[in-house]
């Protein structure tokens, strides 16, 4: 049989620097003061909240992605085909002397 394991024993206590136990307090920089300006504004601390809610939505590309795919390729190959068409009207116009 074996012996039990040795009851918990405690660390010998580590001595941090004072650096680490005191540390500096934060520096006060120019978002510091704005972040701190934000929140002692009752409406822009509501804004702030509305905008990060608005950016923490779920977008339809997300919801539909399928969808969002088909819709992206007709757009874009409608907004193609107009650039095409344009590009060969102006050739067109140039070697006609119109233009």
């Amino acid at each position: 049989m074996t012996s039990p394991p040795p009851s918990h024993q405690h660390r010998p206590r580590v001595d941090l620097p004072d650096w680490m136990r005191n540390p500096e307090p934060p520096r006060r920089t120019t978002g510091r003061r704005l972040s701190e300006l934000v929140d002692g504004v009752p409406a822009l601390h509501a804004a702030r909240r509305r905008l990060w809610a608005w950016r923490d939505r779920t977008r339809f590309s997300e919801r539909r992605p399928v969808l969002s795919a088909i819709v992206s390729f007709v757009l874009v190959a409608v907004v193609a085909t107009c650039l095409v068409v344009g590009t060969m009207y102006l050739f067109h116009q140039i070697t006609q002397r119109q233009l």
